[in-house]
């Protein structure tokens, strides 16, 4: 198989945003955003999707962290669909169930070509590690628009707000690992009966 990585940067008035990836990775994250608990939550989307990831993102955070999560999910998105190509050969749908202590998310992904969210995830407190819990939506939906992928997140239960994060981030990776693997049975063949999977 090729080499699957990409590295895109997106630059506005709001931020400035680099990107690389590589989805045949050791799990390494390298992630500079001047958001630690948006950092954390990256790092377990790489070390379980075993996805090198790479980010430098500077916005204007002295405003609030609306922008940089948003534009950082999109050109997370825009890295992952260059790194992934036309998906032939590739098992195009992942699914994963994480706990932690008390929490418990469930990650299912279609590597669609349509952009679709459901995330479903009602967060016992409005922030974690002083980061506004609504923005993970926005990088999710982000992500979802650029990289045209269908994605459900559902956190089944939990009590504390860290864990439920966690655990959404986990799965994400541990599912996004499962459909971007290489089914020996499609090698060379579009997963889908319509012969694409470009929308």
């Amino acid at each position: 198989m090729a080499e699957r990585t990409a590295s895109v940067e997106r630059n506005t008035l709001e931020t400035r945003i680099k990107v690389s990836v590589n989805l045949d990775g050791t799990g390494k994250c390298d992630c500079r955003t001047g958001l630690p608990f948006l950092e954390h939550m990256l790092d377990q989307v790489a070390r379980h999707g075993l996805i090198d990831i790479s980010v430098v993102a500077e916005g204007d955070l002295h405003i609030d962290a609306h922008h940089t999560v948003e534009d950082l999910g999109i050109t997370l998105g825009q890295a992952l669909a260059k790194a992934w190509g036309d998906k032939k050969g590739l098992r195009r749908y992942g699914h994963a169930y994480v706990p932690l202590d008390e929490a418990l998310s469930r990650v299912v992904v279609d590597l669609s070509g349509r952009p679709g969210l459901e995330m479903h995830v009602d967060f016992t407190r409005a922030s974690v590690g002083g980061f506004d819990v609504d923005l993970f939506r926005e990088f999710f939906q982000g992500l979802v628009n650029h990289a045209a992928i269908t994605l459900h997140i559902d956190n089944l239960r939990g009590a504390n707000s860290h864990h439920q994060a966690e655990t959404v981030f986990k799965a994400f990776g541990r599912a996004l690992r499962m459909a971007v693997e290489a089914d020996p049975r499609m090698a060379g063949i579009t997963p889908s009966t319509k012969g694409t999977l470009n929308g």
